[in-house]
């Protein structure tokens, strides 16, 4: 397989999403600049970013004589082609060296970078983490250590899991002792730590949670600290080496470019770290960092869905099998490319549908970040995105996977081999149904904490946009089917809901049985609607089309229409699921399982 070709991006398909959907010109850039900007990435990520593709899943990361793991050599360089354009600059303000792009730009940025190559994704990422420091540190750390990371290039990583405390982060057991001012003694292990260590950078600086001594039990208990490789001194010189080192490699089953550490704090050397804003007030200020990482793996699934869609495509286009089925008893007639093919069709029509669906549910909730930053007067936008975060992670990470799975049926044998990219897709992206949260864990976020917190106010308002749209007649006539259904559906979710919450007051364990179908489907009912709007967009501007639009625009609105048709009348399956709702299998004996 050729490394630099497995990438296929779908810039046409951002920009409608950033320009003609969305206003994306927000900040100090016009549209001709963000889409010379995009332009220029798109051609980075998918030359030197993909030329690593393969070497990164082959010839991954090793620990060295010292213990630092040690990153194949094309990995390195592919890293280096991001860093030497400055590119981690490109969402930063421009009074803090940065580019001043608006968000939702960075996000498309990383969309580009993170669908041609996870591993190298993963590293430039560091940027987001990093962010938070210059958010929610003191002046002094501010000025310390967020000046230097964007000049230096320093690598950064969020380290919450512990080896016997997983997803249940409030059972962490690494301590912070007090020694002065904002200083503190960390000591502890922690597991499953993405780009712990490496050895590009100068320094490595991580976002530690630990209890301080005497601190309360559970995650209100922990607070964060700013712990470097090596220390820095108070005139930004690097000082000796600090007490925390990576004690072992996990063994992946991909995304092996990027190394996930287990790292000790304070075993043979003491370690440091700096107490952040010199609060305690870590689980706050660690979500900070969770929920940008959530955003991050929600457009890694949607990007190498779709460039496992345009994969599949271009292979149908060209393999010649069998037949057309309307002339199959003719044994003479010729044969015809899979394209062709009703089940294939199908299949490239469900790819194409759903990569342009998580599309728009994903830039939906980057243009939501940028509103929230803009410190949206009555906090609407900062509740909605809070809503749209485990739709965005939860939904397109688990269909993700589901629908790499119909990309390689599209390849047939061809795509079990790793002749093409797809069954390296497959195992890059399995981890994003768990790194940051399991599906099951998103589901009762959206259920206890993002609806029930302020008593369904900012669901009930989503709901009432949808109904809004399929009131207002959108896309004319054209789209009547499109938007019966998106009414069906609409339906069939507020009976849902309404069904759980009176099931879920008589037992929790409803919610644990039904969450997930209820994340899904309400996912799939923002889809369905955004798409609904994205096609009556598409429908006003065909007429007037001209080249290549004019397939685009056709293809927006037969998306649309097959989603619509084939997706949303799931919800009324799912709305019966939810009303029969048995608890049978919590009273089945463990050993009958």
């Amino acid at each position: 397989m050729s490394t630099q070709s497995h990438f296929k991006s779908d810039l046409r398909d951002v920009t409608f999403n950033l320009f003609e959907f969305l206003d994306s010109t927000r900040g100090s850039m016009d549209e001709g600049s963000i889409r010379e900007v995009l332009s220029t990435v798109d051609k980075l990520a998918r030359n030197e970013i993909a030329a690593s593709f393969v070497e990164a899943d082959r010839e991954y990361p090793k620990q060295g004589p010292d213990g630092t793991p040690v990153l194949p050599a094309g990995l390195k360089k592919s890293i280096k082609a991001w860093q030497d354009g400055d590119w981690h600059r490109l969402a930063l303000r421009e009074d803090l060296g940065g580019f001043g792009a608006p968000l939702s730009v960075a996000w498309a940025a990383f969309e580009l970078v993170v669908g041609a190559n996870a591993s190298a994704g993963f590293y430039v990422f560091d940027t987001f983490i990093s962010g938070v420091i210059g958010e929610e540190g003191t002046q002094a750390q501010r000025d310390l250590y967020f000046p230097r990371y964007v000049d230096r290039r320093w690598g950064a990583a969020m380290v919450l899991t512990e080896p016997e405390a997983g997803s249940d982060v409030g059972q962490a057991r690494t301590t912070a002792r007090h020694v002065e001012g904002d200083v503190w003694e960390i000591s502890g292990v922690k597991r499953f730590i993405t780009n712990g260590d490496y050895d590009m950078p100068e320094n490595i600086v991580h976002l530690v949670l630990a209890r301080p001594e005497g601190a309360k039990p559970g995650t209100k208990g922990l607070s964060m600290f700013i712990v470097p490789k090596f220390w820095v001194n108070p005139d930004g010189s690097l000082g000796e080496r600090n007490g925390m080192k990576c004690i072992g490699l996990e063994k992946k089953m991909g995304i092996k470019g990027s190394v996930t550490c287990e790292m000790e704090y304070g075993g043979d050397t003491p370690c440091r770290g700096l107490l952040v804003g010199e609060k305690h007030d870590g689980i706050r200020q660690m979500f900070r960092v969770i929920e940008g990482a959530r955003m991050a793996i929600g457009f890694k699934s949607m990007s190498t869905v779709s460039t496992a869609y345009l994969n599949a495509l271009a292979y149908a286009k060209e393999r010649v099998q069998g037949p057309d089925l309307a002339k199959a008893m003719d044994k003479k007639s010729p044969r015809v490319a899979i394209i062709r093919h009703p089940d294939v069709r199908r299949m490239l029509m469900r790819l194409k549908a759903h990569a342009q669906g998580m599309r728009a549910l994903c830039y939906y909730a980057a243009d939501l970040a940028e509103q929230q930053d803009e410190k949206n007067a009555d906090g609407k936008a900062a509740k909605l995105l809070d809503l749209m975060l485990p739709l965005v992670k939860g939904y397109c990470s688990d269909k993700g996977f589901e629908l790499l799975g119909t990309a390689l049926q599209v390849f047939g044998g061809s795509g079990y081999v790793q002749d093409h990219p797809i069954e390296q897709y497959l195992r890059d992206q399995k981890i994003d149904t768990i790194y940051e949260g399991t599906t099951h864990i998103q589901s009762l976020d959206l259920l206890f904490r993002k609806i029930a917190r302020d008593g369904g106010t900012t669901l009930r308002g989503l709901l009432g946009q949808i109904q809004a749209t399929v009131e207002a007649g959108t896309g004319g006539e054209g789209l009547a089917d499109a938007r019966a259904s998106l009414a069906r559906a609409l339906g069939d979710m507020q009976s849902m809901l309404m069904t759980l919450m009176g099931l879920v007051g008589k037992s929790p364990y409803h919610a644990g049985f039904q969450g997930n179908r209820v994340l899904n489907a309400l996912a799939e009912l923002v889809i369905g609607w955004l798409m609904v709007r994205h096609a009556a967009i598409a429908a006003e501007k065909l007429p007037a089309a001209k080249g290549d639009d004019v397939n685009y625009y056709m293809g927006k609105i037969a998306t649309a229409r097959w989603f619509c048709r084939e997706v949303l009348p799931t919800l009324t399956l799912t709305r019966k699921l939810v009303e029969q709702s048995s608890l049978d299998l919590m009273e089945l004996p463990d050993e009958a399982f």
